[in-house]
């Protein structure tokens, strides 16, 4: 597996019905970087995310070098993951392996293998076999990096990854997803901790619907940024029909 993906995007819009949630986006996500995306609550990181994934449409140009379809690994919100479907730790790790076996694909030992690597990596051990409705957040949380790690690909996105569980399990998680960036992989991580972003990503896209600063984090999260950031929030209007550039 190579580790050069990136993504470009030009005059990117995301809209729900016509409702303008992310727009006249463009920059890149450089390979091999690690960019976190910050910007007040409904500014549209999780929609970014979506639509680079291909889970939500778009209008302008994303394109994804370096890495297929397969070879991008989602990591969503704990709160868009159905927790009640009857699947142990063990299944959620082999997961990883589906963009390359599909879902109904055979899996050997070596994958087995692999799987149980991963559930060691993120200090699961010994609870291969629990049913993941049973895991507190921050186990859970463990289990769904397991899957990733499995996954082993070269673009990882993930939304709000520590959010809601306690700072053990952030420390270790975060750990890997550093580590994912030392081996060149690119990562791209919503996150509202300004002084977690600050301390550990190089790179920062402040969003607010539209972009406001994307580039070094001490630039990008400037008093200025975030104070104008502050201010697009608030002039949002819900109940606009189309998406339109305001000069």
């Amino acid at each position: 597996m190579g580790h050069a993906a990136a993504i470009r995007l030009e005059d990117l819009t995301v809209s729900y019905a016509r409702h303008p949630a992310v727009h006249h986006l463009s920059g890149s996500f450089e390979p091999g970087t690690m960019t976190a995306i910050v910007g007040p609550n409904g500014a549209g990181k999780t929609t970014l995310l979506r639509a680079i994934v291909g889970l939500q449409p778009s209008e302008g140009r994303l394109v994804v070098s370096g890495a297929a379809r397969g070879q991008i690994a989602y990591l969503p919100q704990q709160a868009e993951v159905d927790r009640s479907f009857p699947i142990t730790v063990r299944d959620v790790a082999l997961m990883g392996h589906w963009a390359r076996t599909g879902p109904f694909g055979r899996l050997g030992p070596a994958q087995h293998r692999a799987a149980a690597e991963a559930i060691a990596a993120v200090g699961l051990e010994g609870f291969e076999d629990r049913p993941v409705g049973t895991l507190s957040a921050g186990q859970f949380q463990r289990a769904m990096f397991a899957r990733v790690l499995v996954q082993d690909a070269p673009l990882l996105l993930l939304d709000e990854p520590f959010n809601a569980i306690d700072a053990k399990t952030a420390d270790h998680l975060l750990s890997i997803v550093v580590r994912w960036h030392r081996e060149a992989r690119t990562v791209v991580c919503v996150l509202h901790d300004f002084d977690l972003v600050r301390a550990h990503f190089p790179r920062t896209l402040l969003l607010a619907r539209a972009p406001v600063a994307w580039g070094s984090t001490t630039e990008a999260l400037s008093p200025e940024n975030l104070l104008r950031a502050r201010a697009m929030a608030e002039r949002w209007r819900e109940d606009a029909e189309l998406c339109e550039r305001v000069a």
